[in-house]
């Protein structure tokens, strides 16, 4: 039977290896894997970008009308609650 003295430098050096070799296997794996994600985009994928950036440029325009909307309207409320109000004496209680 195998006891604590032998197993625990076997342990040590299959440890040793085990991270001698896997480190460069997993770091070439992830280079790997990063170079496949960096690829351009295929044809398809290329369209819907097109028509995602049409979509949010139309919405941009569309947000800046609104806005220029707003801006009007609340330019001319402004310029309303400027003018003085005329008060008419029928509207006045009588004593």
């Amino acid at each position: 039977m195998i006891g604590p003295d032998v197993v625990v430098p076997i342990a040590f050096f299959v440890t040793i290896v085990s991270l001698v070799l896997g480190v460069p296997l997993v770091r070439a794996k992830i280079r790997r894997e990063e170079r496949s994600a960096l690829t351009p985009p295929d044809a398809m994928a290329a369209e819907r970008l097109a028509r995602i950036e049409a979509a949010v440029e139309s919405i941009a325009i569309e947000v800046e009308r609104i806005s220029e909307g707003q801006r009007f309207t609340t330019r001319l409320l402004s310029d309303r609650t400027a003018e003085p109000v005329p008060v008419s004496r029928a509207a006045e209680p009588t004593p």
